[in-house]
């Protein structure tokens, strides 16, 4: 059977996880990959959860990434890192954004925000890469692209060219916002 890797992507609702898979199933299929590719959208639309699935490899039979299956996992928000941290397998890699928003029980005062996350993750045992995206997003032009920022520190994980990586942002993202996404994909 031959390796197939997969990404799973989650943050909430209007973070760009569905650009990111787009970006990265192009790059991938043009590096000769078989890709599938999946979205679960939660209450997406009111900052709910959001997956995208990402597997690649010579052949790929299925989408969906289960429990322990996840070589990566791509988070837009620190909560959601802590949430998918079971779907990572034993090895894998987080990579989360430092983000924090606020799910709606939190907002309401029906919870609290769970306290140091981040160190959370680090004292679980994997490999854990976190960035100040937003802050990164900001610098490049724009808070909406945190998704490139943080497609940027997964490209960095992965045996692609950079190349192939800013030529799908160029084919894929509308004309107005290539170049900022480029920036943002390239100081991530």
């Amino acid at each position: 059977m031959s390796k197939v890797t997969s990404i799973m992507m989650v943050g909430v609702g209007g973070q760009g996880s569905i650009l990111a898979s787009k970006l990265m199933g192009a790059v991938l299929m043009k590096n000769g990959y078989d890709v599938k590719l999946s979205e679960v959208h939660g209450m997406s639309q009111r900052g709910g959860s959001v997956q995208t699935y990402v597997r690649y490899g010579k052949e790929v039979s299925a989408p969906v990434i289960d429990p322990g299956e996840a070589d990566f996992l791509l988070c837009f928000e620190a909560l959601e890192a802590a949430r998918y941290l079971p779907y990572l397998k034993e090895g894998g890699t987080v990579i989360t954004a430092q983000t924090r928003i606020d799910p709606m029980p939190v907002i309401t005062g029906a919870m609290d925000y769970p306290a140091d996350i981040l160190q959370k993750l680090e004292n679980s045992g994997v490999k854990v890469i976190s960035a100040d995206a937003l802050a990164k997003a900001e610098a490049a032009g724009s808070a909406k692209a945190v998704n490139v920022v943080m497609l940027g520190l997964l490209a960095k994980q992965l045996d692609l060219p950079e190349s192939d990586w800013l030529e799908a942002i160029d084919e894929i993202v509308p004309e107005r916002f290539r170049e900022m996404n480029k920036k943002a994909f390239l100081n991530s």
